[in-house]
């Protein structure tokens, strides 16, 4: 059997101020072309397919439609879990009109005789399929419970549904069925942050409270696609093999230079998965630039990427984001680094909350803030004190 893993889609994730549409239809359309060349039987998705809980209605079409395509009219299966950043609720109602079209969405997390574990046929013999959507901790421990006991909680529930879902998936796979765990969770020890900078991973669910060991991968499948990271990586510590296929798209700064890619999958009943990767080319490249203005002007490589560039000056330069932009098609974020003396050190109680912010707007921009925008953070401003009145 031949599968194709695939995750993190993040469907209408924008950047800066870029609608990134046009991109997720020129990846999503590689992968679909990847999988009719490698003619796979299924396709595993392991979580995030959309950017948020309800996405909009064009990242809607987009996502609901690349899945479509990937069953190849219905001749190969397709399970597609809900990651963190999907909304559990709406996976399960949408899943009944997708399962005509052999897709089988999972939302909630069920129990393997109810729905977590799915027994497929594909054209290359049955596929037993354990399907673990994202987990939030709150759902792990009681209330009153110690705070100390909450994340061994979270890490212990991750292994113990984990080793449920594998003991059903064994009960029932015989001997002429291939088994799979798909999954979205962190485990310890997977590369995160490669570059310093933010990534498209949610902070919120990427702590410790959030860590899985390696013991939460049991060693019953035969194939284990996570998702949650976007770096692509084998996961750290497992006893079968078990990969992190990544992110679609360079997401933030922090994956500038990942290569990207899908995860093809050759098993057969009983025996080790093989594994390896194809590359991804769509989608326009990140780069993190910085130097002086000449240095950045003779780079090739900044005229069609998403860029966050950093000038060297020699003080404050109120027109460097302008100038930026009009040089650049594609600028998200462009600041001025020259030399502070300490002088230029606030006492942030001598200021109001305006000046301080027109202070960091600048620092952050290269342009000093605007009236308008001034108008809008005093707007914010009032309507937060309102609230907290």
């Amino acid at each position: 059997m031949r599968v194709l893993h695939t995750s993190d889609w993040h469907v209408g994730k924008r950047i800066g101020r870029y609608d990134r549409s046009d991109e997720y239809r020129e990846v999503i359309d590689e992968v679909v072309a990847i999988a009719d060349a490698e003619d796979v039987d299924l396709v595993l998705h392991s979580g995030d397919v959309f950017d948020r809980p309800l996405p909009p209605v064009e990242a809607l079409d987009i996502g609901l439609d690349g899945l479509v395509r990937l069953t190849a009219d219905g001749k190969r299966p397709v399970v597609a879990i809900a990651g963190n950043h999907d909304s559990p609720g709406f996976f399960e109602a949408l899943a009944p009109f997708l399962r005509r079209h052999g897709i089988h969405l999972v939302g909630d997390i069920r129990r393997p005789d109810a729905g977590g574990v799915l027994d497929l046929a594909t054209r290359a013999g049955r596929a037993v399929v354990s399907c673990f959507p994202f987990l939030r901790e709150g759902r792990t421990f009681h209330a009153w419970d110690p705070v100390d006991e909450h994340y061994k909680l979270y890490a212990d529930r991750l292994r113990l549904i984990a080793e449920t879902y594998s003991r059903h998936a064994d009960g029932i796979a015989g001997s002429d069925a291939v088994t799979f765990l798909v999954a979205h969770f962190l485990v310890g020890g997977a590369k995160v942050h490669g570059h310093g900078a933010p990534r498209g991973e949610r902070e919120l669910h990427m702590g410790a409270a959030y860590t899985a060991t390696a013991e939460a991968i049991p060693p019953g499948p035969q194939y284990v696609a996570l998702g949650h990271i976007h770096a692509p990586q084998r996961v750290p510590g497992a006893r079968v093999p078990a990969e992190y296929a990544g992110s679609l798209l360079e997401l933030d700064f922090g994956e500038a230079g990942e290569q990207k890619r899908v995860v093809i999958v050759d098993v057969e009943p009983g025996l080790p998965a093989r594994v390896r990767s194809v590359a991804l080319s769509g989608g326009r490249r990140l780069v993190r630039a910085s130097g002086t203005w000449q240095d950045l002007m003779v780079r090739d490589d900044l005229r069609e990427a998403y860029l966050d560039l950093t000038v060297e000056t020699a003080g404050p330069d109120p027109q460097l984001g302008e100038r930026a932009r009009g040089e650049f098609d594609f600028v998200v974020k462009v600041r001025a680094d020259y030399p502070r003396p300490d002088t230029e050190m606030h006492d942030q109680i001598q200021h109001s909350l305006e000046e301080l912010y027109a202070v960091y707007s600048q620092g952050e921009t290269g342009v000093a803030p605007d009236e308008e925008l001034l108008a809008a953070f005093r707007s914010v401003m009032e309507e937060a004190g309102h609230a907290s009145a």
